[in-house]
């Protein structure tokens, strides 16, 4: 590419200040301000093309929206609006529903990502004939690896590991680079309208709590609650109020009790006083996805995580059959819930992962 030429990218913006900065670093994107891989050495300029994806009617993207709009015309960018409420009903909010229903507890921003996020968003950057995609997610790739992002408290790479090598070839992490602090002072560098809006912590279609969402979509199913020994303790109003773990809510006499299990054939809540009861050795799952595209030599040392905000610990990965995998954790972990992920590493690159059974 000569020197005068711009490569054409599709930039998600939710109206947060990742996603409005990493707009910026690319529309500024001279010398080594992006502090990107050499493949963008030569890209004195990209030409971007804003994306707003509103998903759902809550106050939320609306709000968005319309910081996206700001953003973009202050960078003086064009801003498309696309509306995808039909498709994110379909494959985000009636299979987190349905996961609920069936006694998991998911990650509706893995599956996000994969199927409305990074594939929608790549699908229409070809009509665009744009070169990549660009969004806010604090990760890094570099020559095939997917890796951890700079500032260790706001690292995503957690919610990615279904990606696959085909995409990821057209993806830029612009932020990917930068700690929270200095994305913060470049918004405000930047004079963008969002560098003082809070974090987005909550599920984004959830306008209240989960608990009352769920109320609205599931019918309330009482049931028993007992303990390990099998002894009838109280009743629970429906078992998808409740997570492994979970300590608030069970509202029993002479707790703390924390849920242990659920039996969804006999609608059970298994309870248990010890918390020790909690830890797991092991655990299995499914739908393994490798980042590299290939499965690596097994068995195989990692430092597995179970949800996103638990530390990684050393563990080893075993073959079962077909795409179900063993991990065997070092040092047993808290709570190991079903449809939640368990996601793999070694040091700053992220192998892959897989949901938990």
């Amino acid at each position: 590419m000569r020197k005068n030429e711009s490569e054409k990218v599709i930039c998600a913006m939710s109206g947060g200040v990742d996603s409005s900065v990493a707009a910026a670093l690319l529309k500024r994107a001279e010398g080594d301000e992006l502090r990107s891989p050499s493949r963008f050495a030569n890209a004195r300029v990209f030409n971007v093309i804003g994306v707003f994806l509103k998903l759902a009617d809550v106050p939320r993207f609306k709000k968005g929206e319309k910081n996206a709009r700001k953003a973009a015309k202050k960078l003086k960018i064009p801003l498309l609006v696309l509306d995808l409420r039909k498709e994110f009903q379909k494959k985000i909010i009636d299979k987190f529903i349905k996961e609920y229903k069936s006694g998991r507890t998911p990650n509706p921003c893995v599956i996000c990502n994969r199927e409305i996020k990074f594939d929608f968003l790549l699908k229409q950057a070809q009509k665009l004939d744009a070169s990549y995609i660009a969004t806010g997610h604090y990760a890094r790739f570099y020559k095939g690896k997917l890796l951890k992002g700079k500032d260790k408290e706001k690292d995503q790479s957690y919610f990615l590991w279904q990606l696959n090598q085909k995409q990821l070839r057209h993806i830029l992490f612009p932020v990917g680079n930068y700690t929270k602090k200095e994305v913060r002072n470049l918004a405000k560098k930047f004079k963008l309208p969002a560098f003082e809006a809070s974090e987005s912590q909550e599920i984004c279609f959830i306008p209240d709590t989960i608990n009352i969402f769920l109320k609205k979509h599931l019918k309330l199913k009482p049931g028993r609650i007992i303990n390990t020994q099998g002894e009838k303790l109280g009743e629970h109003q429906g078992l998808f109020f409740y997570t492994v773990g979970q300590r608030k809510g069970i509202k029993l006499p002479g707790g703390p009790y924390y849920v242990l299990d659920k039996n969804i054939k006999k609608n059970l809540l298994i309870v248990t006083k010890n918390e020790k009861d909690l830890y797991k050795k092991e655990l299995t799952t499914d739908n393994v996805n490798w980042i590299s595209g290939k499965e690596p030599g097994l068995p195989l040392k990692v430092k597995a995580k179970i949800r996103y905000r638990s530390k990684a610990v050393l563990s080893k990965v075993f073959k079962i059959k077909n795409n179900n995998y063993k991990v065997i954790f070092a040092k047993p972990q808290r709570a190991v819930t079903p449809g939640q992920s368990a996601v793999f590493y070694r040091g700053e690159g992220l192998l892959g992962g897989g949901i938990i059974c």
